[in-house]
């Protein structure tokens, strides 16, 4: 359950997620990449032109929008919304994108979002996923604290007992 607005606390916005604006380099240097067989022989290759298109649609279309009312998912063909009530949890497979549990039992996949997007995640999605790295900087601050004050207490401790003993006579 997510916490409680307050007047002093800004309603969080929809965030998007993409691909990286430095992949539409990449389909640049596709498009260089295909037109040396393109110029080489068109008849052949000439069909060869679509890749770098077809890569540009991916770069601009794949996306997923969080919102504090749920996830907007755009896949190649497809576009889902999917309400908070309906997200069980997420999934973070090594080197893909991150998958969305559902509570029907079904995933869907989250295109652009990996688990560094996480923090992100958290705060437009207005708390109902937590940040496991303020988690554990918390957790880690706390612990900090604890030992600060632990070794504040046996400084005193020391302090006291060398008040307490009677000082020795010099000759």
């Amino acid at each position: 359950m997510p916490p409680a607005q307050s007047s002093h606390t800004p309603k969080p916005l929809r965030h998007v997620i993409r691909i990286s604006q430095l992949a539409y380099m990449a389909c640049a240097f596709l498009l260089f990449a295909v037109s040396f067989p393109i110029f080489g022989w068109p008849v052949a290759f000439s069909w060869l032109l679509i890749l770098p298109i077809i890569a540009v649609y991916l770069v601009a279309r794949l996306r997923t929008t969080v919102s504090p009312d749920g996830l907007e998912v755009r896949s190649t063909f497809s576009k889902r919304t999917l309400a908070w009530d309906d997200v069980k949890g997420f999934r973070f497979p090594k080197r893909s994108w991150a998958r969305a549990e559902l509570t029907d039992g079904t995933e869907v996949t989250l295109p652009a979002v990996s688990f560094v997007r996480l923090p992100e995640i958290a705060i437009a999605s207005g708390g109902r996923i937590t940040d496991p790295y303020a988690s554990a900087a918390e957790a880690f601050a706390a612990k900090e604290a604890e030992e600060e004050e632990a070794e504040a207490e046996a400084e005193s401790e020391v302090a006291e007992n060398s008040q307490d003993q009677p000082e020795e006579k010099r000759p």
